[in-house]
Order: C-alpha cells, then structure tokens, then sequence
C-alpha cells in the first residue's frame, strides 16, 4: 500500500540555492512534486521497500517584502503556484526594520547610506520555520501523512524531525550538495537535489 505523502517546501531555503547552483535557469514548480517522490521511492526502494509514495499535498511556505518586488512575488505565489495541483502556499510578509553598521575604523554607526542616504534597513523572515514545523507536527497528529519530504537544509528542523521519526514517521530531506548536513544526517533519508536540477529546468 502506497504511503500517504506531504512535501514541505522552505521556499527561500530552496531558492536561494537554485540560484548559486542552476546557472540561471527558471524552476518548473509543476514538476517538483512528481520528482521529489519519483527520488523518494528509489530511496525506498535501495532497502527493500517497494511500496511506492503517493502524493496528499505540497506545501509551499515563504516570505515576501514590502517592496515592488515582495508584491510581485506574493502575486505569482498567489496567482499562479497556489492555483497548481497539490499545492498550497502559505506566506508571510518581511517588515523591513533599522539596521544600522559600526564602522570599526571611526568608531562611529551609521544609518544611512553615506553616498545616497538611504536608509540603512534588513528584513527578517520570521514565522517561515515556526509554520512548517507546526503544519509537520500538526498534520502528524491528525495522521494526515507517513512520510515527509522536507525541502530545506535548515538544522532548525531537527528536532522536528526527530520528534515525528521518533513516533514512526519516515522523513525524507530534500537538501543539495555539500549542504545542511546536519539535517540529512538525522532524517531517515536524504537525496541531493543538484540531480535531479535537469528535470526541475523550464523547458522555456
């Protein structure tokens, strides 16, 4: 019998690494869940478990800012990757916030641009982990899963992760290369996402 199977995806965690690693290519999100189980199942299969995974939901959870560009990112999550099969995105809005730089040299802090003037400013994500872990662990109370792929190479979700393996859950961790060892290290499996960077490629 088939395991019920949810994909957690950490959007920026994901992302930012595509960036440094595809050579600029586009992401084909409607193909990502298919071969993030398609790399579950032979990962399965290398210790005898021929049952296959069948897909329940895709969760997609990210972060946008109050800029332009924030905008026209919350739209296409909204507009285009909420509206795929399988997926839903859950998103939270950065709120940017002063960050002023010492400058070891005169000893003095800085706030704005020295050049332009602009406001010196950082937008933390918050809320991004603490919602994956809380739809993981919820989603697990109601028994709406057996198996996890988590996408991200964030330790953070360590202890989530041994909580849910803890309790017979199988997770697997979607991570790159030289990349988020701890987290791989303690799920019960991982599979490198660089592979499989050809069959996540827009064909145009």
């Amino acid at each position: 019998m088939p395991y019920r199977t949810r994909v957690f995806i950490d959007f920026w965690n994901f992302s930012l690494q595509w960036r440094e690693r595809a050579n600029g290519e586009r992401i084909d999100w409607r193909q990502m869940p298919s071969v993030l189980l398609q790399e579950g199942e032979k990962k399965l299969a290398t210790v005898g478990v021929t049952d296959g995974l069948h897909l329940e939901e895709t969760l997609v959870y990210a972060s946008y800012g109050s800029d332009e560009a924030g905008r026209k990112l919350k739209g296409w999550l909204d507009s285009f990757l909420d509206k795929q099969p399988s997926f839903r995105v859950k998103t939270r809005e950065r709120k940017a916030k002063p960050r002023p730089v010492h400058c070891r040299a005169c000893g003095q802090e800085h706030t704005a641009c020295p050049h332009c003037q602009e406001a010196l400013t950082w937008s933390p994500e918050k809320g991004v982990d603490a919602a994956i872990v809380t739809d993981m662990l919820a989603l697990a109370a109601e028994q709406a899963y057996d198996v996890a792929i988590l996408v991200s190479s964030d330790a953070d979700f360590v202890p989530a992760v041994e909580w849910l393996q803890g309790r017979g859950l199988k997770v697997l961790n979607a991570t790159w290369t030289n990349h988020g060892f701890e987290l791989a290290k303690i799920s019960w499996a991982s599979m490198t996402l660089d592979s499989v960077i050809p069959e996540l490629t827009r064909s145009s």
